[in-house]
């Protein structure tokens, strides 16, 4: 196979992509009130509709699943006509967009839920890590354990959000199992220490995921869903005993519902691809359907991954911050732009929509 290969056209599931390259998911934290889509959220996504597929940023399925000041969410009817504002921008200008579903779990504040109320988790175990709140970082709040009778709940706020989702237009949804967030925490021992249906065993940790994709997956159709992993990402203060067991488990039981891509991160999330032992060979080997790759990829990783069939797409993420044009930057060699440090999170127009591309 050849470099070019990266930007040839790719069906995934009976969606035509231009190209294998991925815009992941970037939390840029510039919703306005209501926690609705700014409305330069529609050119910033439309500045880069070049990719073969975006995933927008996560977007919280209820307001208990918000963690981050000024993140979109996808449950009011408000919320849905910014997003439709932002799908329409980005199907004209010839893309294809779906949307990441967010329930953050413990990785929130008491600031950002109702009446201050304790953020939610499997267990009440305290996660090390900051969210961005009141325009500053601060340590999350304290959780409390989510009670038995609350989780079918969960559940159908992810069902609903997708079907929110699609009447937004986006062409569909990504199930965010990954990050340290409240999927995660459930499948990940070190934050589950529930003993019941939903804990202990690697079966009933899976549980509340595998319950999540199938319930998304019914109401939407297994074609327009895909979900994030990440097995070995500390990301969020999350860990997991035995990461390769309960992600070979997770994976098998999704293929059974026949979901359109397996998302993985690669690594430590931001970090280094090697921070652990774990074969992810396997994980592909184990979904019969598109698998993306993602974590600290360039041209020349990309194109060996695609070349040794490791991977069939490819996900870029913060190279997308200051290159509206990366595709077209990638399959010409040109030099990439450096992002904004100070206008990575908050704030208008700046640092959002202004980053020129090469011509």
């Amino acid at each position: 196979m050849t470099q070019t290969t990266l930007f040839e056209p790719y069906t995934l599931g009976e969606i035509p992509l231009a190209n294998h390259i991925v815009m992941a998911p970037l939390t840029r934290n510039r919703a306005v009130a209501g926690m609705v889509p700014s409305p330069d959220a529609a050119t910033y996504y439309a500045q880069r509709a070049t990719a073969g597929l975006i995933i927008a940023e996560a977007s919280q399925i209820s307001q208990q699943g918000q963690g981050y000041q000024d993140t979109p969410g996808i449950y009011s009817d408000a919320q849905i006509a910014g997003w439709q504002a932002v799908t329409s921008a980005v199907h004209a200008a010839g893309g294809k967009i779906f949307l990441q579903l967010w329930h953050v779990g413990r990785i929130s504040h008491v600031d950002l839920q109702k009446d201050g109320a304790a953020p939610v988790a499997p267990s009440a175990i305290r996660a090390e890590g900051k969210t961005f709140v009141n325009n500053t970082f601060a340590d999350v709040s304290e959780p409390r354990a989510l009670d038995l009778d609350e989780l079918p709940g969960i559940v159908a706020d992810f069902r609903k959000a997708a079907a929110n989702a699609i009447v937004a237009g986006f062409d569909g949804v990504e199930v965010h199992g990954a990050n340290g967030y409240l999927l995660d925490q459930f499948a990940k021992d070190g934050a589950n220490h529930r003993d019941d249906a939903y804990g202990g065993s690697i079966e009933n940790r899976a549980r509340l995921m595998l319950e999540v994709a199938a319930a998304v997956a019914e109401e939407i159709g297994a074609g327009r869903t895909g979900i994030r992993l990440s097995p070995v990402s500390p990301a969020n203060g999350i860990s997991c005993s035995d990461p390769q067991a309960q992600f070979d488990y997770i994976v098998r039981e999704l293929d059974k519902l026949n979901l359109v891509y397996l998302h993985v991160i690669e690594g430590a999330t931001g970090g280094p691809r090697d921070n652990a032992a774990f074969d992810y060979a396997a994980l592909r080997a184990a979904f019969r359907n598109t698998y993306i790759a993602n974590n600290g990829f360039d041209l020349a990783l990309a194109t060996q991954q695609i070349a040794a069939s490791k991977t069939d797409l490819v996900a870029f993420g913060r190279p997308f911050i200051a290159n509206p044009d990366l595709v077209a930057r990638l399959k010409t060699g040109a030099a990439l732009a450096e992002p904004d440090q100070s206008t990575m999170y908050g704030g208008g127009a700046k640092g959002y929509i202004d980053y020129p591309a090469l011509n």
